[in-house]
């Protein structure tokens, strides 16, 4: 069961992540994120919302919105509210699936929609309609909404909630009568006439659709926690992370995009610039540290107990790619006591080549483990110049460790097809380089922003 559902996840996260990478970039307007869509169905009353409320709930960190099939259901006209109790809305015609699609192709283009508001009392849509702004992750729940080709289309995870029937009809009956305030009489006639045939008829053939089925609904904790950590794992990874086994993008959470919101905005001050640019370099530095050799040790607690821990690699040392790379050297220095720091400095020529102009490194460099330091990797040719360096020092290539804030996909490309064996750690991978070989979105020029030195702009 396990392997299958790891299986059918993989292969429906990837498919997602290609649709992104084949996209060609604008370098004059920054490419939409594609949302991660998925879609929840199963029989009425099986759980499938409360499964996507679990999904939801642990997926505190990204924007995750829920569009239930319910809220798409035709308005009923006065000739068949005269005779609603012989309308059958486990039909596939009941559902105005067009609207669907269309509410869709806008939050995949970035727009907000409208979605209307069904009353179950009425059976039509009343106001106000709600609003539903684009996210990283929109789950669709619903009865039938495995069942239309064109709405599987544009899922990247399909999941089928399969209930025991009798659990499920002793559901229906506390919801209708409850919260809809039915007969159960009426239920019941309702349940034998449309619902249970409307199941075995349109429903349960969709199973075969879905890429994991959940077993006993929400009471299936473990599943739920498989497939919430697999889409937590794929949402914070880039396609390149997948290209390149050797790049490591941290985990992305609100509290990091507000800062790269304040470092990236054109406004902010240079005093909070330095200030939420340092935060965002100490858990860059503190991400690479975690990337580096370990040996057991146990040791004794003042309570007199012993604890299984790690003691990290002491052979270690920082160099600095001047200038910008200087900005990160406050932050290891704040992580790493007495840390030697290398520099060295790069002159450009022209748009691709680059000179060596000074080089200041510990003598005992090629017995170390390094982390070279580099806000912004754009071209990727001063950091394959300054590796090259370290490389002609004797340091080998797998103990290189390269920070950055920022990739552009240009400059990872260009180092790691040159050196597959160092590392990359980087808190955001950005869209592109522009025609002036700046990164987009990008944050300007970091070294003028941090030191204020100035706001010409130049290439990176």
């Amino acid at each position: 069961m396990d392997s299958q559902m790891a299986s059918a996840l993989k292969s429906s996260v990837e498919n997602h992540f290609s649709l992104q990478s084949n996209a060609a970039p604008d370098t004059a307007q920054v490419p939409l994120k594609v949302p991660f869509v998925i879609g929840v169905a199963g029989g009425t009353a099986s759980g499938k919302t409360t499964v996507c409320n679990m999904i939801m709930s642990q997926l505190q960190n990204q924007r995750v919105v829920l569009i239930n099939q319910e809220a798409f259901y035709h308005p009923l006209t006065a000739e068949q509210l005269e005779k609603v109790h012989d309308y059958n809305f486990d039909h596939p015609d009941a559902f105005n699936t067009e609207l669907l699609l269309s509410c869709m192709e806008k939050l995949k283009h970035g727009q907000a929609i409208s979605i209307p508001n069904y009353d179950f009392k009425s059976h039509r849509s009343i106001e106000a309609a709600r609003v539903v702004n684009p996210s990283d992750v929109i789950i669709l729940d619903g009865i039938l909404i495995l069942h239309d080709p064109r709405v599987r289309e544009i899922m990247n995870m399909k999941i089928f909630v399969d209930s025991d029937s009798d659990v499920r009809l002793a559901r229906r009956i506390r919801r209708d009568t409850v919260e809809r305030n039915r007969n159960i009489q009426n239920v019941l006639d309702q349940y034998a006439k449309y619902v249970k045939p409307g199941f075995e008829d349109f429903i349960h053939p969709t199973k075969k659709y879905a890429d994991v089925i959940i077993p006993r609904g929400a009471d299936n904790d473990v599943a739920i926690d498989l497939i919430v950590q697999h889409i937590r794992t794929k949402l914070g990874q880039h396609h390149l992370c997948k290209i390149y086994s050797n790049v490591f993008v941290i985990h992305s959470t609100f509290q990091m995009r507000g800062m790269h919101t304040l470092v990236r905005n054109a406004k902010t001050t240079k005093h909070d610039f330095v200030f939420y640019a340092d935060r965002l370099i100490r858990l860059v530095v503190e991400h690479g540290l975690g990337h580096l050799p370990f040996t057991e040790k146990q040791i004794t607690t003042p309570t007199g107990s012993v604890y299984s821990g790690v003691v990290f690699c002491k052979r270690l040392c920082g160099v600095s790619i001047i200038r910008s790379g200087e900005s990160m050297e406050n932050a290891l220095r704040a992580c790493c006591k007495g840390i030697k720091i290398g520099k060295i400095l790069i002159h450009r020529e022209g748009k691709s080549g680059r000179q060596l102009i000074y080089e200041k490194l510990p003598k005992d460099i090629a017995s170390r483990h390094v982390l070279l330091l580099d806000p912004v990797l754009a071209t990727g040719n001063s950091a394959v110049k300054a590796i090259s360096v370290l490389l002609s020092k004797g340091v080998p290539e797998s103990n290189i460790i390269f920070l950055n804030l920022i990739s552009a996909p240009e400059g990872l490309h260009a180092v790691c097809n040159k050196f597959p064996r160092l590392k990359i750690v980087t808190s955001e991978i950005d869209t592109t380089l522009n025609k002036d070989l700046h990164v987009i979105p990008g944050m300007g020029e970091f070294g003028d922003r941090y030191f204020g030195t100035g706001s010409r702009i130049t290439p990176p």
